[in-house]
């Protein structure tokens, strides 16, 4: 869609909330605190709040700039200022056609003239499950269009500079008078570029940009999750004309922990224990994320699946830390020894219940439910889970 079409079609005003009239701080104001709520960084996976960023900042570029938003107001206002009643004279074609065909009007000079953001750019970011939960700073490796090194985008070789063409005096228009309206075309000589490289520069052939392998910088913050969107702002494509570069989105990859699951910012390990030590009770050290260990209370009669939370060992973030969730699960050896096989078979004789007759009751919680609160790193005693795992 061309940007004349673009500016009849679409209420910029409306975009961004504010009446026609706004002042100029009203607009930044209101512009700015939409970014803030939209912005992708704060609405991951998000398509429809993406999309209503980009309306957003398109609005913005326009209404924002005082020359552009005088230039959108005179096209969308086209002949509306002739009063009510009154009969249509060339005078209305004038201010009808006069916001589009004006002559030296910065709206109807050619579209490379005028700058052009560079295009947003994604890559992928694989991180271990260690370097997500701690935060790191790391690179990703890309090849894209950048600035040309030679040239520095200029597309003169070096020592040399784009001269204004002298045919359109550097307005990248040429206007063609046909009496009652002065039409504008793009020059020929620059292509309506408005300006003429006379020595390109031969690495970019005068375009300004190459492609190169790129090697960007990126800050990941601790907590990070699988899948999760990192946006930096002016390290995607160039820009034309100008123009800032456009951003680099980084979809981030996070590899499986060997012991850790993870579900939000809660973590969970599995821990095993012998039949001993969960029938009459033990002190067992479960692996933090850290590296390090908690001491892990477990009380007496404590079946296997049952979960303990300890409080703040989970997931750190600026914002909130989660938990570190402890499931004990009953070991039962492959192998035994025989003097092992002789005390487990003396222990079946004596034991007197059927574990298969114990019916759960109804209160009993499911199995997919949350655990209760189970030992502080301290090592207090706290109420074991009820049980969600099998007797």
């Amino acid at each position: 869609m061309s940007p004349q079409r673009e500016w009849y079609e679409k209420d910029y005003y409306a975009a961004l909330g504010v009446p026609q009239s706004a002042s100029a701080k009203e607009i930044v104001r209101a512009y700015r605190q939409l970014a803030r709520t939209l912005h992708p960084d704060r609405n991951p996976r998000d398509a429809r709040a993406e999309e209503r960023f980009k309306e957003v900042s398109a609005a913005y570029d326009v209404v924002g700039d005082p020359t552009r938003r005088k230039e959108y107001d005179q096209v969308r206002r086209g002949r509306t200022s002739r009063p009510p009643g009154a009969p249509f004279t060339t005078d209305d074609l004038g201010d009808l056609f006069g916001g589009v065909f004006r002559r030296g009007d910065r709206f109807s000079r050619g579209p490379q003239q005028r700058p052009r953001k560079g295009p947003d750019l994604e890559a992928d970011l694989h991180l271990s499950f260690d370097d997500a939960i701690s935060g790191v700073v790391t690179s990703v490796n890309l090849t894209s269009d950048a600035v040309c090194r030679s040239c520095r985008g200029t597309g003169a070789q070096a020592g040399t500079r784009p001269r204004a063409c002298s045919r359109c005096s550097g307005r990248g228009v040429l206007d063609d008078n046909q009496g009652l309206f002065s039409f504008s075309q793009p020059c020929p000589a620059c292509e309506g570029r408005g300006i003429v490289i006379d020595n390109p520069c031969r690495p970019c052939d005068g375009a300004g940009v190459e492609r190169r392998p790129r090697e960007v910088r990126v800050r990941v913050p601790a907590g990070i999750g699988d899948g999760a969107r990192l946006r930096l702002e002016g390290r995607g494509g160039p820009g034309r004309d100008g123009g800032r570069a456009g951003d680099l989105i980084v979809t981030v990859h996070v590899a499986p922990h060997e012991r850790f699951s993870r579900s939000g910012l809660d973590l969970t390990v599995r821990v095993p224990v012998t039949y001993p030590e969960a029938a009459l009770g033990a002190e067992i050290a479960a692996p933090t994320p850290d590296g390090g260990s908690v001491t892990i209370r477990v009380p007496p009669g404590t079946p296997g699946g049952s979960r303990f939370r300890v409080r703040g060992r989970g997931v750190a973030t600026a914002d909130a830390t989660g938990d570190l969730i402890v499931r004990v699960d009953i070991a039962v050896p492959a192998q035994m020894s025989a003097h092992e096989r002789a005390a487990v078979e003396k222990l079946d004789v004596a034991i007197t219940w059927d574990p298969r007759a114990v019916r759960p009751t109804a209160d009993e919680p499911p199995e997919d439910e949350p655990p209760a609160d189970g030992a502080d790193p301290a090592g207090s005693d706290r109420p074991p889970a009820d049980g969600d795992g099998g007797r």
